[in-house]
């Protein structure tokens, strides 16, 4: 509603004036943006940033220690939440640097800003994009493929960053659960040379894991291992 009226009291012939031409936007627009940019920041915490990286390697280090609801979930989303903000500092700084600071203080258009803001997190997304996955949807849109891929529209990059950070994910889960799978194996294969089929293998092998990862400062590795993967280009 708040948008409607807004739009009304401009006018929508002069909308298109309004977003082009310096300065800051009608109070009323203004709130009505926060308002919705509140709606879908779920949607864009996952979507544009590591978030969903994070969150799934987490997830599996909490699998592959076979401790189903330790750490708990809201846990390992506030670390995974924390973990993300930590990354995508730097991109907000230079966001609001270059965008939205110029446009509070009236010196360019909303238009402007949002354009700059979207060049900044692009680059951003695409740094951490397989060319593979940029192909694929390039494909998909029946687009032809530029000659940089910072060209490409933001409707392809984030869906090819989306299935880049799937991969890198599972990953470098794999290699997380590797380990702790080796143990399984062995404290299967000792128990059932002794003859103790009656004993489930994870009665022996959960403590000897939380035992090695705690020997080995595996939360430590485990958020190092993120921000390393995050911080390469």
């Amino acid at each position: 509603m708040i948008a409607v009226a807004a739009i009304q009291s401009v006018g929508a012939g002069a909308a298109a004036s309004v977003l082009d031409a310096p300065g800051r936007l009608p109070a009323a627009i203004e709130i009505a943006g926060a308002l919705t940019l509140l709606s879908i920041l779920p949607a864009i915490l996952v979507s544009v940033t590591c978030f969903t990286r994070i969150v799934i390697v987490l997830s599996f280090v909490r699998r592959a220690l076979a401790l189903q609801e330790l750490p708990p979930n809201q846990v390992v989303v506030g670390l995974a939440l924390f973990l993300t903000l930590f990354v995508m500092w730097p991109v907000a700084v230079q966001v609001h640097t270059t965008s939205v600071a110029p446009y509070l203080e009236g010196k360019t258009s909303v238009k402007e800003a949002g354009v700059s803001a979207a060049e900044i997190l692009q680059t951003f997304l695409l740094k951490h994009t397989r060319p593979a996955d940029l192909a694929l949807f390039t494909e998909a849109a029946r687009i032809e493929a530029p000659p940089s891929p910072q060209a490409l529209p933001i409707r392809v990059v984030i869906p090819a960053f989306l299935l880049s950070e799937l991969k890198t994910a599972f990953q470098m889960g794999f290699v997380v659960f590797l380990p702790f799978l080796v143990i399984d194996l062995v404290v299967s294969a000792v128990l059932l040379a002794m003859g103790m089929f009656m004993l489930p293998p994870t009665m022996i092998s959960t403590p000897l894991k939380v035992l090695l990862f705690v020997l080995v400062d595996g939360w430590n590795l485990v958020v190092r291992s993120l921000l390393t993967s995050v911080a390469a280009p």
